[in-house]
């Protein structure tokens, strides 16, 4: 074959070719398009600008099925449509994700060879500031009202607070000082008056109280688990009482919602949503009857937001804090919300 007709074949290759890269790009966009253009019914997600300085605000992981899948969208919390309304999505991947008083956290997966997790923390326009490795996979994230402390636990091992075969890490991060308590199983820890040592200490779910020095969290120990007030300055944690998962803190800081393990429920399935009442000791079984493994979150001072399962990962409900009313669907394909007073 003379080389005339050798460049004349290669020539041809190139273009089919490329003809074919072009009509796959198309078909790829014609994909997107259509994952963006919701059906009736499911939310519609648009790539835009998200800050943690819109007031009257939910912000959240978008879970709907599209390019701006695990990205932090934006609704506003009033209005016609409220949070059922077409959300505002800014670029980048989060997997757990709150922010307060223009301080954000996310908890995101990292390239590479070998696949890992990081805390990263988040200005007001949600750009990085600072990034931490998290040596597992993230579950739990929280910032204090001030915008000052940020706190993230990951499973260190087993992924589920279901079972008794898991263990995990908390950390807390000082925005103003630059103090990284790394691992919560380094404070000290006081139960009925007397430090408690163990080996299987495990730390979760932080909520902050109002002066940036106060918080509360879970310990497991001994296949129990107890509700544990912080101090931060000090470094310890001292037990409040049993039998109390994933606290909440409400805005006034009198109460704390809560996942309670339920006698009799099943393994996977054991929990319900439960209020604290500080001053008095009087817990308050709430009205969602289904097991809730999440911590929740104080919507406003009398209604809880959470995450259920749905159809494309979860659903955001809401339900009032003081045992009535009904649960209700508030977000739909969304999870880890944080509210923008």
């Amino acid at each position: 074959m003379s080389m005339r007709a050798r460049l004349l074949i290669l020539a041809i290759a190139t273009v089919v070719l490329a003809a074919v890269a072009a009509v796959a790009t198309l078909r790829a966009a014609d994909r997107a398009t259509e994952h963006e253009r919701a059906r009736p019914g499911e939310p519609v997600a648009r790539a835009g600008a998200v800050t943690l300085r819109q007031p009257g605000r939910l912000l959240f992981r978008n879970l709907a099925w599209g390019p701006q899948r695990d990205h932090i969208s934006s609704v506003p919390l009033t209005g016609p449509a409220g949070p059922a309304g077409p959300r505002t999505a800014a670029p980048g991947n989060c997997l757990r994700f709150h922010a307060a008083a223009g301080t954000g956290i996310c908890l995101r997966a990292t390239g590479g060879v070998i696949p890992g997790h990081e805390a990263v923390l988040l200005d007001t326009r949600l750009r990085p500031v600072r990034t931490f490795p998290a040596p597992g996979m993230p579950t739990r994230a929280r910032v204090s009202p001030s915008g000052r402390l940020a706190a993230w636990t990951v499973f260190v091992s087993g992924d589920s607070y279901a079972g008794g075969a898991f263990s995990t890490r908390t950390a807390i991060y000082d925005t103003r000082t630059g103090t990284l308590h790394a691992d919560l199983e380094s404070f000290t820890v006081i139960r009925d008056g007397r430090r408690h040592r163990a080996a299987d200490h495990n730390f979760w779910g932080v909520t902050f109280a109002a002066d940036d020095n106060r918080f509360y969290a879970t310990l497991a120990t001994g296949g129990r688990t107890y509700l544990v007030e912080g101090d931060l300055a000090r470094r310890t944690l001292r037990t409040v009482r049993e039998n109390v998962e994933c606290p909440s803190l409400s805005p006034d800081g009198t109460r704390i919602a809560f996942k309670k393990r339920v006698p009799g429920a099943p393994a996977a399935t054991p929990w319900r949503l439960h209020v604290l009442d500080l001053r008095t000791g009087r817990e308050t079984a709430l009205a969602e009857r289904r097991s809730v493994d999440d911590q929740p979150l104080w919507l406003t001072g009398d209604t809880l937001l959470y995450a259920l399962p749905g159809d494309f990962g979860a659903d955001l409900w809401s339900i009032p804090a003081d045992g009535g009313g009904t649960p209700r669907m508030t977000v739909k394909s969304g999870t880890s919300p944080a509210v923008i007073a």
